[in-house]
C-alpha cells in the first residue's frame, strides 16, 4: 500500500501567526471559541482549525498534556518502519515457502 503525504493547506509561518494572534486577542471576546471563528474567518481559515493549532501550540509549549508535533512525527517515523519491517518479513517468509515447494525439501 502507497501512503499519501498529507500536505497542509496552510505554512507553519501562517498557522505560528494565526495563533500568536489569537493569543494577543483572546481576551477581546467572550469566549476562546469565538475569538477562534472570528479571527480564522478574518484570517480565512476556519475556526476549527485555528483552535486545533492552538491546542497543538500549548502541547509543543508544554502547557498542556498531550503528545508534541515531534513526538508524534517520531511515532509515525516508527509506525512506518514496523511496517516496511513486517512487509520485508513476509516477503521473506514468502519466497522461503516459495523456494521449498519448488525445489522440494531437502
Amino acid at each position: 500500500m502507497v501512503e499519501k503525504k498529507k500536505t497542509s493547506r496552510y505554512s507553519a509561518e501562517f498557522r505560528e501567526c494565526t495563533v500568536h494572534l489569537l493569543e494577543e486577542h483572546r481576551s477581546d471576546y467572550p469566549s476562546l471559541l469565538a475569538a477562534c471563528r472570528e479571527i480564522g474567518g478574518k484570517l480565512g481559515c476556519s475556526g476549527d482549525s485555528l483552535h486545533d493549532w492552538w491546542k497543538q501550540a500549548r502541547r509543543d509549549a508544554g502547557a498542556q498534556p498531550g503528545p508534541t508535533t515531534a513526538k508524534t512525527a517520531r511515532i509515525k517515523a516508527l509506525e512506518r518502519e514496523v511496517r516496511e519491517l513486517r512487509q520485508a518479513t513476509h516477503l521473506k517468509v514468502s519466497h522461503s515457502t516459495c523456494a521449498m515447494n519448488f525445489h522440494g525439501p531437502r
